[in-house]
């Protein structure tokens, strides 16, 4: 029979899980307490979550909500719940992870398709929602800089046209 405290974390894990558009599943072995919370800061700052549960609780939340998980849970397991962007916070355990080579990916879930460690490495490559959407506004401003250039160009000539004209004028 399971406990209250139990039963009450893995509805609060579904809870979570429900609202989630990302879902990280790594293993923090080998972290110290203070590495530990430097994450979570960093974590946390990117409307996230970082949290550690027993992996039956995890799993059981999991197949609650109706992620695919290819095996069942091994080691220490730490889940990282995005809540608005879902590549930040995948980016910020990455380059944490490549700091201190801890924690260590395990899986991964974005619209519910299960990813790999190498997968997931090569989403968090990808420039975050705020790089894209610069370029995108450049891209989308370069055209209109050129025409203005172009048109410059004309009145410049003129300008220079009547100049010449006042200067010949004037002799």
């Amino acid at each position: 029979m399971p406990s209250q405290k139990n039963i009450d974390t893995v509805k609060n894990l579904q809870a979570k899980i429900q609202t989630a558009k990302a879902i990280i599943l790594s293993d923090y072995r080998g972290l110290t307490v203070n590495q530990q919370r430097k994450l979570r800061r960093q974590i946390t700052s990117l409307k996230a979550e970082l949290i550690v549960a027993k992996n039956s609780l995890i799993d059981l939340a999991l197949k609650a909500e109706k992620y695919p998980l290819p095996e069942s849970l091994t080691g220490p397991t730490m889940l990282v719940l995005a809540y608005e962007d879902e590549i930040a916070p995948l980016k910020a355990l990455v380059e944490f992870s490549q700091e201190f080579n801890l924690p260590k990916l395990k899986l991964g879930f974005l619209a519910k398709e299960t990813l790999n460690q190498d997968q997931l490495k090569q989403l968090a490559s990808l420039p975050t929602k705020v790089e894209l959407m610069a370029k995108t506004i450049g891209s989308l401003k370069s055209p209109l800089y050129g025409i203005i250039n172009v048109l410059q160009g004309n009145i410049r000539k003129l300008i220079y046209a009547l100049n010449a004209l006042r200067e010949v004028k004037s002799k």
